[in-house]
């Protein structure tokens, strides 16, 4: 069951960009397949430098992850920094985090300069601790990304409750970088300033099949064929079709509800500052406000399967738990969408042969990496420079056990979320 058509992105959603499927064929510098932030970035920043462009999408731009997650432009990955440079090694791990702690600046600056409208909100984030432990957390992330230079502050329960107007957790940490945009609007602007730029957008295009001869790459599709010198595959946790190089990925879903917009003098007791916020929960809890004064939560989950109404039955209870004043708010809209895990929870890049690339892997932080690893996998293709990369490419990468870990996550969500809904 397909719940696209419920989400309030699509139904808020203030950007469009003029598209339509592939008919003959066409040759360009660089062809883009996946309509999610990396393509979009990545055909904006061709066009730009007077490449010629081609981005072929299954089905609309931003139909999978980026146009269903909660919409929180965060700076880093969701590993702190010692994490990442035990993963990386200290110079490429410092070139990441240095790179990502400058995402929300990249995605502000992109909406500013090409008028995006996405409801942006640059009054960061808050990280907030549900219990001891996640304080203890919160306080070891604090003390790395300070020791970066990163402008993060500890809050105390006191002042995160007075800023979430929630009493439910111990403290938060706060980010000024970071903040919220309405993740549709964004990734539809992205496609329309890459069209106004000269890039060819066609949706309705699924890729069925690529080869290399004689340094040339062809795409074929359904209606057409598109000849390009460089490839960028990024479908992340949207592959359709292309099995030989899909990527290895742990599929996790997450889920949102939202309530009505909510009256003046509630909106008034939480999230004045307009933060967008997220708990240091195993399975982790969303909450934001939109500009429109809707409460958006969510959490890990699969609206499609059978977990649907645990899941449902949770949110509700959470939201009062967290806001008792919204207790008694309907919730009208849920959808959910796919995450691209890896198990180090850092994105890859893969050589699937010359001159092309794939991307994939931000496990749940699409936005600002997403947004980075596009435009510089562009640039590193158009100026044929490895050293431009985000992270090293690798030739090939793999997982295990991704279905049984895919169902270990759902049945955890599912199980804590049937209970929690009950006690």
């Amino acid at each position: 069951m397909s719940d696209h058509d419920k989400s309030l992105w699509l139904k808020t959603c203030q950007e469009h960009v003029e598209s339509s499927p592939l008919i003959g064929d066409l040759t360009v510098d660089l062809a883009v397949i996946g309509g999610g932030y990396t393509g979009c970035s990545a055909a904006l920043t061709a066009a730009q430098a007077g490449a010629s462009v081609c981005l072929l999408e299954a089905q609309e731009i931003g139909h999978g992850g980026s146009g269903r997650n909660v919409g929180l432009a965060n700076a880093g990955l969701w590993l702190p920094p010692d994490d990442i440079r035990q993963h990386l090694g200290g110079e490429a791990g410092d070139r990441l985090i240095d790179l990502l702690a400058a995402a929300p600046g990249d995605v502000f600056d992109l909406i500013e300069k090409h008028e995006i409208n996405c409801e942006p909100v640059r009054n960061g984030t808050l990280h907030c601790a549900h219990s001891t432990k996640g304080l203890r957390d919160l306080q070891a992330r604090h003390a790395q990304l300070s020791a970066t230079g990163a402008p993060v502050d500890l809050v105390s329960a006191h002042q995160t409750a007075r800023r979430t107007g929630s009493a439910a957790f111990l403290g938060a940490l706060f980010d000024p970088r970071a903040g919220t945009i309405q993740p549709l609007s964004y990734v539809q602007g992205l496609a329309r300033a890459a069209a106004e730029a000269g890039a060819r957008i066609a949706t309705q295009n699924p890729v069925q099949s690529m080869q290399h001869n004689d340094d040339v790459w062809t795409l074929i599709t359904d209606q057409g064929t598109v000849r390009a010198k460089s490839v960028i595959q990024a479908t992340n946790a949207y592959h359709q079709g292309l099995q030989k190089t899909a990527r290895a990925y742990v599929p996790v879903y997450y889920f949102q509800f939202a309530t009505a917009p909510l009256s003046d003098n509630l909106r008034a007791s939480i999230l004045p500052g307009g933060e967008g916020c997220w708990d240091t929960g195993l399975i982790m809890t969303s909450f934001r406000m939109d500009a429109e004064g809707r409460m958006i939560i969510g959490a890990m989950g699969d609206l499609s399967q059978a977990g649907r109404a645990a899941h449902t039955a949770w949110i509700r209870r959470k939201l009062a738990e967290l806001f008792p004043q919204l207790a008694d708010q309907p919730l009208i809209e849920g959808w959910h969408g796919r995450i691209a895990m890896t198990s180090d929870h850092i994105p890859k890049i893969t050589q699937i042969g010359p001159n092309a690339l794939s991307v994939h892997g931000y496990s749940g932080r699409g936005i600002g990496p997403g947004t980075v690893f596009g435009r510089l996998a562009a640039e590193s293709l158009l100026q044929d420079d490895p050293s431009l990369l985000p992270v090293p490419a690798v030739p090939q990468y793999h997982e295990v056990w991704t279905g049984l870990r895919r169902a270990y996550f759902e049945t955890g969500a599912v199980l804590t979320h049937f209970v929690k809904a009950r006690f």
